[in-house]
């Protein structure tokens, strides 16, 4: 039978420019992040003004959001991680506490 379990873990939301994606992608994978998802042609308005989410040519020219799910003990070494990048590169990351439901396969007799 299999139920679902409930885990508390923390959200990262980091939005970057597109061509900055490989980057991010390789530190989550390297702090032990499970996995990811990428969302492309982001729209909105920052500091550093407006951004269209239409493609010019290629998903490099545009803002994406990568989102995980991890560990409370992963934040900091992720965000440890990108305070060099973000002292070059445009971008934020928002953190947030969430519950994570998974189905957990339950052993049988």
């Amino acid at each position: 039978m299999n139920a679902l379990s409930v885990t508390a873990m923390k959200k990262l939301e980091i939005i970057v420019e597109g061509e900055q994606r490989g980057f991010v992608v390789d530190l989550l994978d390297r702090a032990g992040a499970g996995g990811y998802t990428i969302l492309h042609n982001l729209s909105g308005k920052g500091t550093h003004g407006v951004h269209q989410g239409h493609l010019m040519f290629n998903d490099d020219s545009v803002l994406v959001m990568i989102v995980t799910a991890v560990p409370e003990e992963l934040v900091g070494p992720i965000l440890e991680g990108l305070t060099p990048f973000f002292n070059k590169h445009m971008g934020v990351v928002f953190t947030s506490d969430i519950q994570v439901s998974r189905m957990v396969k339950m052993p049988t007799d």
